[in-house]
């Protein structure tokens, strides 16, 4: 993808849910702004793993959906987009795959992920990193960096948890959380949570450069780095029409789900399956969708998404597809509205759709747009 900055910046986005009882006030609140939540110490009701093929719609790298959606990024706005770079790097043991800038437009994007130990990634910024970046079948993180940001003084950007807000937080797993966040306080990551406080013990919550919320998370050990990127969530209204709109189409499958009936809350795990199999790939991140209960029925309630004046942080999410008119065709006839169409502003051939909460969902054509696969 591709950014407009002022009118409409390109990134994309991934995040995580949960009811976190902070040590500074006991216990977090079940307000409608999303208070967090953890998967960790609560018991659901219900659990269901659901795999590919089976009740679910979507598929293997969104077999049986238009386009072949799989989803491949997550944006959030930096302040600082090499000191953000860094940060993901070392300390969560990113790879750089890609940098593309814009000096028209005066942006930056930066676009990372977690590779696995060996795997050899092309030099970022050249013609074999775009196309690398624009077939890459896992989720990136994308920072997007509006020039001269950096020499403002205070926080830029909105990390989000305030009342109302959408995005919670993004996530990385570890094999072991204690270890993890000791590790990090070795190198002077500023704590949200650590996994010792509060009520909610084993999971913690630290800050990054611009202080969005990244939840350490327990994983099964798995042949991977030290961390892994794990999730992105966001708070939704009505989880039946989230739910439809990313399975049935942005091809995503429900790989588990979590219902807190005393809590009043739930919480609903999709995940790209890769081509060719019918698990999703552990070292891969999910899009956590976290719903309070009773917000459905409310008419007048609703998330901001982070892209509101005063309130910008979280960009949104994006997709590839094989054919982003064609894409952008069926979900308008769907009933879903596009923030920007194909072939509006400067940008072609790339788009952006509002979900049932009014995140926008990036649109791009897998492959890239040219011989350099660049937009």
């Amino acid at each position: 993808g591709a950014a407009l900055t002022l009118a409409l910046t390109l990134a994309l986005a991934l995040c995580a849910a949960l009811v976190v009882f902070l040590p500074t006030n006991g216990a977090a609140g079940l307000s409608r702004a999303g208070p967090l939540r953890s998967r960790a110490n609560l018991k659901p009701v219900s659990l269901a793993r659901r795999a590919l093929c089976t009740a679910m719609k979507g598929g293997a790298a969104g077999t049986g959906v238009l386009g072949n959606p799989t989803w491949q990024q997550t944006m959030l706005r930096v302040k600082d987009g090499e000191k953000s770079v860094q940060h993901y790097q070392d300390v969560y043991g990113m790879t750089l795959l890609d940098k593309l800038d814009f000096p028209d437009m005066k942006f930056s994007l930066y676009f990372l992920a977690t590779v696995k130990d060996g795997e050899k990634t092309p030099e970022p910024g050249t013609d074999d990193a775009h196309r690398y970046l624009w077939n890459y079948p896992g989720a990136t993180l994308e920072l997007t960096h509006n020039w001269g940001s950096e020499t403002e003084e205070g926080e830029v950007y909105h990390p989000g948890n305030q009342e109302k807000d959408g995005f919670g937080h993004i996530a990385f797993a570890c094999d072991d959380v204690y270890a993890s966040s000791d590790s990090l306080l070795t190198q002077g990551v500023e704590f949200k949570k650590k996994p010792d406080e509060g009520r909610m013990k084993g999971l913690a919550f630290a800050y990054d450069p611009d202080r969005y919320w990244v939840e350490i998370v327990r994983r099964e050990p798995i042949n991977s780095p030290k961390f892994n990127l794990a999730q992105t969530m966001l708070r939704v209204k009505d989880p039946k029409k989230s739910l439809k709109f990313y399975i049935d189409h942005m091809g995503m499958t429900l790989v588990r789900e979590k219902h807190f009936e005393e809590a009043k809350f739930s919480l609903y795990f999709l995940a790209t399956i890769p081509e060719g199999s019918t698990e999703p790939d552990p070292s891969q991140p999910v899009l956590e969708l976290t719903h309070n209960h009773g917000t459905e029925d409310d008419p007048s309630f609703n998330h901001f998404t982070g892209n509101e004046d005063g309130r910008k942080g979280f960009g949104h999410v994006g997709f590839l597809v094989d054919d982003v008119y064609a894409k952008c065709k069926e979900l308008e006839e769907a009933g879903f509205e596009m923030k920007k169409g194909p072939e509006d502003g400067t940008m072609k051939g790339l788009a952006f759709a509002l979900d049932p909460d009014g995140y926008w969902v990036e649109i791009i054509k897998r492959g890239g747009y040219d011989a350099k696969a660049t937009p």
